[in-house]
This record gives C-alpha cells, structure tokens and sequence, in this order.
C-alpha cells in the first residue's frame, strides 16, 4: 500500500501550505526567542522595528538571531528544491544536492577563490554557484555517456563528493586562512553569518527559485521521460541544462554560506512526495516551505540542546539524514536501479 497522500484538490492543498507556512513562522519566532538568552516577543519586536537599538536583546537579535534565522530559512528553502529538481531530471530518488557532490564542488570553489584572492569573498555566492554547475554537469554527463544504473551514479556522486571534499582539505592545509571558521563550513552551519554576507546569495535564491517554480509545468514534462518529452515537443536536452543550472544556482547559494550541508534535499522533496505526490509546482512550494521549516529548527535545536553550547547544525541534519537515506536505500531492494 502506497503511502497516504493529500488530495489533489486546490482547497485542501492550499489548507496544507497555509498549515506549512504557519509552521515555518512559528519556527522563525523560537528561532529568534530561544538560545543561550531567551528573549521575549516584545524584546524581538522592538529589536527589529528599531525602538532601543542599544539594548542587549536588540544587539543580539539584529546582528546573530535575525541573520541566522534568515540564512537558515534561505539555505533549507534552496536545498530542499534544489533536490526535486535534481531528482527530477535524473530520475533518481536518490539523488540530492549532497550526495551528488553539487554542494562540495562548490565548497571548493569557494575555498579555491577565498585562498587565491581573499578580497574577492563578496562574490563567493557566484562562484559557489560555478562550482556546483560544474559538479552537476559532471554527474549528467557520466549518467549520459556511460548509461549508468541509479545506484552507480549516486556512488559515482559520493565518490566525486570525497574528491571535492579532499580538494577542500588540500586548499585549507596550504592556506590556513582561506576558509574562516573550516570545521564549521565543512559540516554546515550559521554562526558568524552576518546580513551583508546574506544579501547576495538571498538574491540569487529567490530569482532562482521564482524561476523554478514558473517553470514547473516543463518539469512535469521532462519527469515522463525523454521519449515522451521529445514526443510532446519539449526540448529535452537544453531545458535538462537551464533546471540543472538553477538547482546548481540554488545549491551553490546555499553552500557560499551554510557550508557543506547535507540530506536536506533528500528528506525535505521525499517527504513532501509522499504528502502532495509527484505534480511539479505543490512539490516545489511544499519543498520550498518544508525544507525552510526542517532547517530551521534543525538549526535552533542545534542551538539549545546543550546551551550555552551549540552544535553546527550539519550535525543535526547528519543524524536524520543518515538513517533515512538508509531506508531509502532498503527501499530500492528488488527494484532495477
């Protein structure tokens, strides 16, 4: 028996986002109210309309709260439909940004450009983006050119995924300062991101993913398969190209600065499949809302499961990721892949 899925129609898909989207501001709110200082909803509303922005709470919102929450909303937002594309495109429900090496191609773009010209750094959301496009064009071609079988393009990816990585290693052990805070990049995290830092990348992830969701009709298209796509006059080879640039665009972005965070574009897009199915545009915007919604309170109980101490948030994602790719994996027994 198939797993239960929302009905298709529009009053109760819109009741499931709006559901959604309340989910993903009430976890906004605790991740500005709680921490190593809890503050109150009137110390946050006062922070962020400007009324005492010499208090503590005020600093503390305006410059760690208010741009990590920002940032985590942005960086789940991105994976998580930058892995339905990638899925997608594929065919493959084991593909993510991740597992694929996108995310740690473009970690090492940006750890290539910060160690070689480390004033350039402001234009790390672009190169991060380079880097992922050059990651999953790679693992495109290699399932084109060599009519690879699901499994062995997801381990062709964790391979390619281990060479980036120990790129990343080779660059931060010849130039210690390339990369400020590396432990925390490597695993994934927000802490030291600032709003000046955000602005570029939050661009590039709303243009990336505005263009996304208006093309999710293509998509559906394109998930029928090649045959079919060419049979319905989609130009399958070129339109495979722009959705991979933009989940490159999207990764990338994330990565330039959240670090190499992993599975959220695996668990956010199978958990909204299972919840809406499989019709392009409600996958994307549940994506879009879960996967804002998981990161950020991945990242907040990151924060207090051992304040005044916190976790990179990676190490949260890692904990949920590895079991359910896992079972995913298990799912795939006695199936062709």
């Amino acid at each position: 028996m198939k797993g239960w899925q929302i009905s298709s129609t529009r009053r109760t898909k819109g009741l499931f986002w709006a559901v959604l989207c309340l989910l993903t501001a009430g976890a906004a709110a605790l991740s500005l109210t709680l921490g190593a200082v809890n503050l109150s909803l009137g110390e946050i509303w006062t922070a962020l309309t400007g009324g005492d922005t010499a208090s503590v709470a005020s600093r503390i919102v305006v410059y760690t709260r208010l741009p990590r929450t920002c940032a985590a909303l942005l960086a789940g937002a991105a994976l998580a439909a930058s892995g339905v594309v990638i899925q997608t495109v594929l065919n493959n429900p084991l593909a993510s940004p991740g597992i694929l090496g996108v995310n740690a191609s473009a970690g090492l773009a940006v750890a290539l450009v910060c160690a070689a010209a480390p004033l350039a750094q402001r234009w790390t959301p672009l190169v991060a983006f380079a880097g992922a496009l050059a990651g999953v064009l790679l693992v495109l071609g290699l399932a084109q050119r060599t009519g690879a079988s699901r499994m062995t393009v997801v381990l062709a990816g964790v391979a390619i995924s281990n060479l980036f990585s120990a790129g990343i290693d080779g660059v931060v052990t010849l130039v210690p300062d390339a990369l400020n805070g590396v432990t925390d990049f490597r695993i994934g995290g927000f802490s030291g991101v600032t709003l000046a830092r955000l602005a570029p990348a939050a661009l590039l992830i709303l243009v990336s993913l505005l263009a996304v969701v208006s093309l999710s009709h293509p998509l559906d298209i394109l998930a029928l398969g090649a045959d079919t796509a060419r049979s319905l006059g989609l130009a399958v080879g070129p339109m495979r190209v722009l959705f991979l640039v933009l989940a490159a665009a999207l990764a990338g972005a994330a990565v330039s600065f959240s670090g190499l965070l992993g599975f959220v574009g695996l668990i956010v897009p199978h958990s909204m499949r299972r919840l809406v199915g499989e019709e392009s545009f409600p996958l994307l915007v549940s994506s879009i809302l879960g996967g804002a919604c998981f990161v950020t309170l991945c990242d907040l109980l990151a924060r207090v499961l051992f304040a005044p101490f916190e976790l990179p948030v990676g190490i949260v994602l890692a904990f949920a990721g590895v079991p359910f790719f896992l079972w995913l994996l298990f799912r795939q027994k006695g199936r062709r892949v």
